[in-house]
C-alpha cells in the first residue's frame, strides 16, 4: 500500500518501522517541526524524523497543515492509498480526510469510545484500570469519535507507571496498524461505530492535574501520581511552600497506629523515618522522594530530619 505517514513522539516510532517492515511504500513523512526543549533550550528533531531519516525516507515538517496549499498540492500529487496518523499531534483538516482511498487510519492509546483525547494512557491509569489497549480507526472531523477498525487489549499491572505502559502501548499499536491495514486491502476489515453512550474523554493534562487533594483516598491519589509522573506529576505545599512528591506508595495499614478516624486530611503521621499522610476515607499515603522548593530531592528520613517535622502539621 502507498502511505504517508503523520506522527511526532516515540510512542509513533514503532508504528512507522512496522508499516516500512510488512512492505508498504512510505511516500512522505509528516511531523511537527524541530523544537527547542529541556533546561539549555537546545533544538531537538521529533522522535519520527530520526527514524524516518535513519531509514532514508521523505520528511516534511508543516508548521500548520490546515490552510497549507503547498502542502496540500503535495499529498495530492502522492496520491496515497491511506495516511496513517500516529501521535501527530494536529487536527487533520477535512481535505486530508477525503484524499486516500482507505481514510486517515489512526493508532489510538486506549479501547475505544473510552478515553477519546489527548491523554488517553496517563487517565487510565490515573483513573485505576486494570485493564487498557489500543483501537484502529478511521478518522473523522469529531475527536476521536470515528468507526474503529480494530482493538486488542493489554493488561495493566497494578503498580505500573502511565510512562511504563508507553512503549508496550506503542509495540501494541504498531502489530495492530500492520493488521489493519492488511485487512482493509484484503476486505476483510470493516468499520464499527463507536457507542457514543460509552465515551469518556481523556482531557490534555494540566499542571493543576498534579495538585494533590487529601480529600480523595489515598489509593486514588496514587493511581494519579502513576498516570501523571514525570507530568504534571504529584505536588502539595508545605509551611506555605511548594512539595513536590516524587515517589509516594500505600503503607501497610498495620503498620499505622494512630487513630485516623479523628486526624484532617493532610495532616502527617508521626512515624519515625517514614513520612504518612492522612487522606480521604481515614487512609493514609507514604511519601518516600519529596523535593521542597527550590531544593534539591530529598529521602522521607532526610526531609523529616532537615525540616524537624512533627505528627499534626498538614499539607496542602
Amino acid at each position: 500500500m502507498r502511505i504517508v505517514f503523520c506522527g511526532t513522539p516515540e510512542f509513533a516510532v514503532p508504528s512507522l518501522r512496522a508499516v516500512l517492515a510488512a512492505g508498504h511504500e512510505v511516500l512522505l513523512v509528516v511531523t511537527q517541526p524541530d523544537r527547542a526543549s529541556g533546561r539549555g533550550l537546545t533544538v531537538q528533531a521529533p522522535a519520527v524524523k530520526l527514524a524516518a531519516v535513519e531509514k532514508g525516507l521523505r520528511v516534511t515538517q508543516p508548521e500548520k497543515i490546515r490552510r497549507n496549499d503547498e502542502f496540500r498540492a503535495n499529498l495530492e500529487a502522492l496520491a496515497p492509498e491511506a495516511i496513517v496518523v500516529v501521535a501527530y499531534g494536529r487536527i487533520i483538516p477535512d481535505w486530508m480526510l477525503a484524499l486516500p482511498r482507505f481514510g486517515n487510519i489512526n493508532v489510538h492509546g486506549s479501547l475505544l469510545p473510552k478515553y477519546r483525547g489527548a491523554a488517553p494512557v496517563q487517565w487510565a491509569v490515573a483513573l485505576g484500570e486494570r485493564v487498557t489497549g489500543v483501537t484502529t480507526m478511521r478518522l473523522e472531523a469529531g475527536l476521536d469519535t470515528g468507526p474503529m477498525l480494530r482493538a486488542r487489549e493489554v493488561a495493566v499491572p497494578p503498580e505500573a507507571m502511565a510512562s511504563e505502559m508507553f512503549p508496550v502501548l506503542a509495540e501494541l499499536g504498531a502489530e495492530l496498524l500492520v493488521e489493519t491495514l492488511h485487512g482493509l486491502e484484503a476486505g476483510t476489515v470493516h468499520p464499527i461505530a463507536q457507542d457514543a453512550a460509552k465515551a469518556t474523554l481523556a482531557t490534555i493534562l494540566t499542571r493543576d492535574d498534579g495538585r494533590i487533594d487529601f480529600v480523595r483516598g489515598a489509593q486514588e491519589i496514587w493511581n494519579r501520581w502513576r498516570g501523571f509522573y514525570p507530568w504534571p506529576g504529584a505536588h502539595t505545599s508545605f509551611r506555605g511552600k511548594k512539595l513536590i512528591v516524587h515517589r509516594m506508595g500505600l503503607p501497610a495499614m498495620d503498620k499505622v497506629h494512630e487513630p485516623l478516624e479523628v486526624m484532617r486530611e493532610g495532616e502527617l503521621v508521626a512515624a519515625e523515618e517514614r513520612l504518612l499522610v492522612v487522606c480521604g476515607g481515614t487512609s493514609v499515603l507514604e511519601l518516600g522522594e519529596v523535593q521542597m522548593e527550590g531544593k534539591r530531592r530529598m529521602t522521607a528520613a532526610e526531609f523529616l530530619h532537615g525540616y524537624q517535622v512533627k505528627g499534626g502539621e498538614r499539607l496542602g
